[in-house]
């Protein structure tokens, strides 16, 4: 049985380890902690063959390349068949001229969904399925999101919060509201009262990223 079936349904919090799994996928069977040691963006959507989800995809595989570049992995999920999944990557192909070159997990018994909180446990269908998981080398889950069936995600903003996720990590510094790779960064607060009665700008002081 899989571990995340073991786990409450929407308890899933920053900070926590991402429950493991096993399943069929597009690329073959795989386990969540397969990809252990680099960082994980495991995302799920409400059906295949919909409209915001194919933009969703073609961006996504647009963006392969910077994801990897940033030794990060793809994982998608919906509720559909294996078989679904192997269609409508095809009708892309077709369709778009774009290859889907990261795997989609297929999720018929919504189990997993509902494990990770993609699906709250009354829900009868996926309906209000588009979350993601930034999940880091650890296997911690540091950043989620959820985006409501009719409103799809931005790729660029995906791929700015993992690189300000990193740089955190990196530098031991805050990154502040809009944020792009390149920007200043904001310096932790100095826990000293001499030099916060020093520095009147101590609170907010922006640095040179490293």
């Amino acid at each position: 049985m899989s571990d995340a079936l073991q786990i409450k349904s929407g308890s899933l919090r920053i900070g926590d380890v991402a429950p493991d799994f096993q399943a069929r996928t597009t690329h073959g069977p795989a386990k969540l902690s397969d990809y252990r040691g680099r960082w994980l963006i495991f995302f799920s959507h409400p059906a295949d063959f919909t409209p915001v989800c194919t933009t969703e995809f073609v961006a996504l595989a647009r963006h392969q390349d910077q994801f990897e570049a940033m030794d990060c992995a793809l994982l998608g999920l919906s509720v559909d068949s294996l078989y679904s999944h192997l269609a409508w990557v095809r009708a892309i192909e077709d369709r778009f001229g774009v290859n889907i070159p990261f795997p989609i997990v297929e999720d018929p018994s919504m189990a997993v969904g509902r494990a990770f909180g993609m699906i709250d446990e009354t829900a009868a269908d996926s309906a209000a399925m588009r979350a993601s998981y930034f999940i880091d080398p650890e296997g911690v889950i540091r950043a989620s999101t959820c985006y409501p069936h009719n409103v799809g995600r931005s790729v660029d903003e995906m791929v700015r919060l993992l690189a300000a996720l990193q740089l955190a990590d990196k530098a031991d510094v805050l990154v502040p509201e809009g944020w792009q790779p390149g920007d200043d960064v904001l310096q932790i607060p100095p826990l000293s009262p001499t030099d916060i009665d020093r520095e009147d700008d101590w609170f907010c002081r922006k640095v040179k990223a490293p």
